[in-house]
């Protein structure tokens, strides 16, 4: 078979064409960020949508692409007009903290409890439930079209199944990363809809992740489903207790579960193919992971890539140097946005070169503190994403982990991923190996990871005092 894939993640939209032969990128358009405040982060909604119709496009001229599958950010979302299709503002990305303060009067009510309760998730304002209600209050427009019934909120993926295939759905995965389904029945929930100011009738369907999806680009659209629950097929997890993690933008680890909550990791659908079951999963996040990265670099700590790959000193946290990578507030388990990134034990001796291999060892001790939330999980440990090309963290990281981790050679598993899932919506099966070489762990002293979570301590200390 032949499988369009389309990965619109937070920084690009990327075609890609999946045959058992492997995967040919066909065209990668990176979109602009806006940062119209401090904690605000936006993208024009029409720019996303025009870059996927020249992703579709680029398939064209490829004779027997059987269907397309696509893959969105998860949380980023929106509202526009039901009978226009026009945006009544920014798309509003998941890194997005503006309505922090709106969360926490939540929290402050009680209301947590019926939101872990019913849709599993933390009082955060990474989840989308919060930030539609937001547009709903301040977008005057908005308020407009929701008087006059022409309202519609949701996912980016919805706007994009909204516009190229006429019907007005979402997935089970990414709907139930918006606060606003209720996990048991995979259905929104009224309580939660009415808790966040969000009118039950603007919200779309709930569709399964595979199937008759509509068409799109002249193409059968038969998967749509969150990015990081596509990877988690990509990487061959099929079992209880398998596990990978993404290293994108942020760091994101899944586990499939057998159906029950982990401690600060959150309950989420992994997918769900037509007429079945939905399959579980637990979640945890690290919100600056290769973001982190690209920020030391932009101040100019580094320049090439391939200065950072080994370093010739003993790890920074050895010589008392800790960097948090809190640069956007952290999510699993604390949920603590007010934090922020910081360096600490600097001195006098302290290089670039030692601020940035700190920062890679901040992104592994926050993603060590993720994986220990995320319940029983056996075997190898899947990793891929971009800073899975950098062998000293991939080390690193396993020393970290105290387990053993598989590197991809494949850097494409989440196209992979929504690829085999739009192959079995389309009827088929489309089989491409995984490989990657293993890294077994060498042992860390414990006080370095005390040493780390102290650091951590600190700047969630500091960060009562961010405004």
């Amino acid at each position: 078979m032949k499988i369009l894939a389309i990965d619109q993640g937070t920084t690009s939209t990327r075609a890609l064409l999946v045959t058992p032969e492997g995967i040919t990128p066909l065209i990668s358009l990176a979109h602009r960020q806006h940062y119209p405040r401090p904690g605000w982060v936006e993208h024009d909604a029409e720019e996303l949508l025009a870059n996927l119709g020249t992703c579709l496009a680029s398939a064209a001229t490829t004779e027997g692409v059987r269907a397309v599958g696509l893959a969105n950010q998860g949380e980023s979302c929106l509202g526009w007009d039901a009978r226009t299709g026009e945006p009544v503002g920014p798309v509003i990305v998941w890194q997005d903290d503006r309505t922090r303060d709106a969360t926490d009067r939540l929290k402050a009510g009680g209301a947590e409890a019926l939101v872990t309760a019913r849709a599993g998730l933390p009082l955060d304002p990474y989840f989308s439930a919060a930030k539609l209600g937001w547009i709903l209050r301040e977008i005057p427009r908005a308020r407009e079209l929701a008087a006059a019934g022409r309202l519609r909120l949701g996912t980016t993926d919805a706007f994009f199944r909204d516009r190229l295939t006429g019907r007005f759905e979402t997935d089970v995965t990414t709907a139930s990363r918006t606060s606003l389904m209720n996990l048991e029945t995979c259905d929104w929930d009224d309580d939660l809809c009415a808790l966040f100011g969000v009118p039950r009738e603007a919200l779309p369907a709930i569709t399964a992740s595979t199937g008759d999806l509509g068409r799109m680009g002249g193409l059968a659209l038969t998967a749509s489903v969150v990015d990081q629950q596509a990877a988690l097929f990509g990487h061959g997890c099929r079992a209880p207790g398998d596990a990978k993690i993404t290293f994108g933008t942020g760091a994101f680890a899944l586990a499939l579960s057998g159906g029950g909550a982990g401690t600060g990791a959150v309950p989420t659908i992994a997918w769900q193919r037509a007429g079945e079951a939905p399959v579980r999963a637990l979640e945890g996040g690290v919100y600056a992971a290769s973001s982190a990265v690209n920020w030391a670099r932009g101040l100019g700590l580094f320049g090439a890539w391939e200065e950072i790959n080994g370093f010739d000193a003993p790890p920074a946290i050895s010589r008392g140097l800790a960097f948090v990578p809190a640069l956007a507030g952290l999510a699993c388990p604390h949920w603590d946005r007010r934090a922020r990134g910081a360096w600490l034990g600097l001195g006098l001796e302290t290089s670039g070169r030692d601020m940035v291999q700190a920062v890679l060892e901040g992104v592994a001790f926050r993603t060590a503190e993720v994986m220990r939330e995320m319940g029983p999980v056996r075997g190898v440990v899947s990793i891929d994403g971009g800073m899975s090309a950098n062998p000293w963290f991939c080390q690193f990281l396993a020393d970290v982990l105290a387990r053993p981790i598989r590197v991809s050679e494949e850097p494409e598993l989440t196209a992979l991923g929504v690829a085999q899932l739009a192959a079995s919506g389309a009827g088929g099966r489309l089989d491409v190996p995984v490989r990657g070489r293993i890294l077994q762990p060498a042992p860390q002293p414990e006080e370095w990871a005390a040493r780390f979570a102290a650091a951590r301590q600190a700047v969630q200390g500091f960060g009562t005092f961010h405004a």
